[in-house]
């Protein structure tokens, strides 16, 4: 069997959290069976040079292309060419771990792994770029009806497929991703922790907020409740990820902020430095109006940090009872859960002994087991 892998997704070299599932899974999937052939498709006229492990197994080839994107999506979308299978060869299935249009032979069967909706049911929260580009060229609906199977990285995900876009629930797979092993609780003396502490400038005690900053994550409402627990408590707030899009009012309500000089932002995040990062902080909030999967709770809680999540979406089905969960809409409501944590240390112990415990059901050994009983089985 020969599988083709569209890995385009990884042509940025970036690692939000589409980039961590395909470079997770891939580290996974691809040793599985050694008797199965894949080829992947990277295309981009300029791109990142991939530094991945699997790269170099001997039933992996990368198939290395320099059409230019935009060209590429325009002729995908509107001519349906090229077909990928045929720039490959011979490939029996053909699997996209992000929704990017993939003209194919009717012969080649199709699986797609959809993260989540969230350009449908907040498109305000995306620039004027993202729109026309999910409207003109990537058509999430047509490829989710073309799919001969998808993978949903959450119930969440399942369900908004079928009620937004009709789609049959038996084509559907819910495989959660998962979280990785550099992910634990770490000594704070450590002296690589107090290495990360010292390069990003962390002061000594901390909430934490680490993901895109973009409007979708209600990173404005989280600097206001933060106002209203700053008002009784000396703590920092510490906003951790590169910039997204339309991040400009959450810049402008920090700095307008009477506590502005307690809220500090790090920009990007060195991948390495991620575990330090949690381990060093006494809370992580993330009140993300929409997720399709959440990462960042899940690694807070494997480093054995409590945990604040929005009652939206798949977070509490993925944080399950091992975090608090808020409405994102409510101001006071974020603020005083956060108060509630830092102020009761029975609390704190039994935030950290489930979440350490909840993170264990999430790995990428099984989220990559259960995507090749998909591939396999077609």
């Amino acid at each position: 069997m020969v599988i083709g892998i569209d890995i385009r997704v990884l042509a940025r070299g970036a690692r939000t959290g589409i980039e961590e599932y395909t470079i997770n899974l891939l580290s996974e999937l691809l040793r599985l069976e050694p008797k199965i052939n894949y080829q992947l498709f990277y295309n981009a006229y300029q791109k990142a040079e991939l530094k991945h492990a699997w790269l170099s197994l001997e039933n992996v080839q990368i198939k290395d292309f320099r059409f230019p994107n935009r060209l590429f999506f325009v002729s995908a979308r509107y001519f349906n060419r090229p077909k990928i299978d045929r720039l490959l060869k011979d490939i029996d299935i053909y699997f996209n771990p992000h929704f990017f249009t993939a003209p194919l032979s009717t012969k080649c069967k199709r699986v797609i792994t959809f993260h989540d909706l969230s350009f449908e049911h907040f498109p305000m929260f995306f620039s004027w770029r993202k729109r026309v580009w999910q409207k003109l060229l990537m058509n999430a609906k047509r490829e989710a009806e073309k799919a001969d199977r998808i993978i949903a990285v959450s119930q969440s995900t399942k369900d908004d497929l079928i009620n937004l876009y009709g789609i049959e629930p038996e084509k559907i797979k819910v495989i959660y991703s998962g979280v990785g092993d550099q992910f634990k609780s770490i000594n704070r003396e450590d002296m690589v922790v107090s290495a990360v502490r010292r390069k990003y400038n962390l002061p000594e005690k901390f909430i934490l907020y680490f993901g895109t900053v973009e409007p979708r994550k209600n990173l404005v409402g989280l600097i206001k409740a933060f106002e209203l627990l700053r008002n009784k408590h000396q703590i920092k707030l510490i906003i951790a990820g590169a910039k997204g899009w339309l991040e400009q009012e959450i810049f402008k309500t920090a700095k307008e902020s009477k506590y502005s000089q307690d809220i500090i932002f790090t920009g990007f995040i060195d991948e390495a430095d991620k575990p330090c990062l949690y381990n060093l902080a006494e809370l992580f909030v993330y009140p993300s109006f929409f997720e399709g999967f959440g990462f960042p709770p899940l690694e807070a809680m494997a480093c054995g940090l409590p945990t604040i999540v929005s009652n939206s979406s798949s977070l509490p089905e993925v944080v399950s009872q091992a975090a608090l969960t808020v409405n994102p809409y409510n101001i006071d409501e974020i603020a005083l859960a956060m108060e509630t944590v830092l102020a009761d240390n029975d609390l704190q112990e039994r935030l950290i002994k489930a979440g350490i415990e909840q993170a264990k059901k999430f790995s990428w050994q099984k989220s990559a087991e259960e995507t090749l009983k998909i591939l396999s089985y077609l």
